[in-house]
């Protein structure tokens, strides 16, 4: 043993280790050791430790690892002065894998044939009745128990969870297998694909690297509506129609106070509570109501900042509504923010498609600009 307490050995030594006569200790992640991990390993993330660190045996030698070395380093010490025989796997498991990959090791083989010996029976989802985030984080939790190749099918009732599954299925990995939605029942079938870690602590935003992988940064702009004032979305309109104009993609996810603007002028007889009601009769209907978030006046002042707008050729906001729809911007209700403030989707104006809180992330991950307003 060093001084140190422990013995750092590198991922070529680590090889050759025999592991039946050793005991592994795997501090990433649950979700990591699922996608590729040694057997017969315990899995101690490093965010929960010291938790289980009495649980480990002290009659074999014990090797110690993360996923590039530096966790385990803090480890291995703390173990050696516990009275452990450790070794650290200085470099991490990632070059570990590396290795084993390189030399023709069949660790990819054995996981395809573990892929493919999956039973191919569905696993059900009942995310009937939930509400945005809960079928997405209900799914999520639901594959992360499960083996790679597995399958699930999923109902829902939510509208939002037929844009928000798609989304999350493209920023996850997995296999979208097919997606249906017929009397208000919206059935998907994913299939479980190993994916990106997504952690935040390790992401270099100057080359977009996260965790050894590389992140395709592209130059999508994302706003977020949450305001319903006058001024601020005609500003919001200006720069959506700005961004779809040098042929970016653009998404406008509308919430709370921001719901107003997509609301149709006239009113729209739909069946709500007394509640909902009281709520629709004191909110705006639709962009002309909307007022500004100063010097608004009773309403004066919006009247003033439209008739400025038409006299110097500017634009009206529903114009500029019109143009972002007609240039292809995807305007996206948060249907959450919908049922709290009792607002149907008869009521909003045509184009608009209901989403949730995957609909926007997958957006605002594929963009470099993502502004709240």
């Amino acid at each position: 043993m060093e001084e140190s307490g422990y013995r750092d050995i590198s991922a070529e030594e680590f090889a050759k280790v025999d592991f039946d006569k050793a005991t592994l200790v795997d501090l990433r992640e649950p979700d990591e050791v699922l996608v590729s991990g040694i057997e017969g390993a315990i899995n101690m993330p490093f965010s929960s430790f010291p938790k289980g660190i009495d649980e480990i045996p002290k009659d074999k030698p014990v090797y110690v690892y993360c996923r590039e070395g530096s966790f385990s380093e803090e480890v291995a010490d703390i173990l050696s002065d516990r009275g452990y025989e450790v070794f650290n796997l200085k470099d991490g498991y990632k070059e570990y894998r590396k290795l084993v990959d390189g030399n023709g090791n069949t660790e990819n083989d054995e996981k395809k044939q573990v892929i493919e010996s999956v039973p191919q029976t569905e696993t059900y989802i009942d995310a009937k009745e939930l509400r945005c985030p809960g079928p997405i984080v209900k799914v999520a939790d639901t594959l992360r128990s499960l083996p790679e190749g597995s399958v699930v099918m999923v109902e829902a009732t939510e509208d939002a969870f037929y844009s928000d599954i798609k989304v999350w299925c493209q920023r996850t990995g997995n296999e979208m297998l097919s997606l249906d939605a017929s009397d208000g029942l919206i059935t998907a079938r994913i299939r479980k694909k190993e994916n990106m870690k997504t952690d935040n602590a390790n992401f270099d935003a100057r080359t977009g690297t996260l965790s050894g992988q590389h992140i395709q940064l592209g130059d999508d702009k994302t706003f977020i509506v949450f305001s319903g004032d006058l001024d601020k979305t005609i500003a919001a309109f200006i720069m959506a129609n700005g961004a779809a104009s040098l042929g970016r993609k653009v998404t406008m996810f509308f919430t709370f106070w921001g719901l107003n603007i997509l609301r149709k002028p006239e009113k729209v007889h739909v069946g709500k509570s007394v509640i909902e009601k009281m709520f629709g009769m004191m909110m705006p209907r639709g962009s002309r109501k909307l007022g500004l978030s100063r010097m608004n006046m009773f309403g004066a002042g919006s009247k003033m900042i439209r008739g400025i707008m038409k006299s110097k050729g500017i634009s009206s906001l529903e114009e500029l509504i019109e143009a972002a729809r007609d240039h292809g911007v995807r305007l996206v209700a948060c249907q959450m923010s919908m049922d709290v403030m009792g607002i149907r989707q008869e009521e909003l104006i045509d184009g608009v498609e209901l989403g949730g809180v995957a609909t926007f992330i997958g957006s605002g991950e594929t963009s470099d600009i993502s502004l709240f307003i």
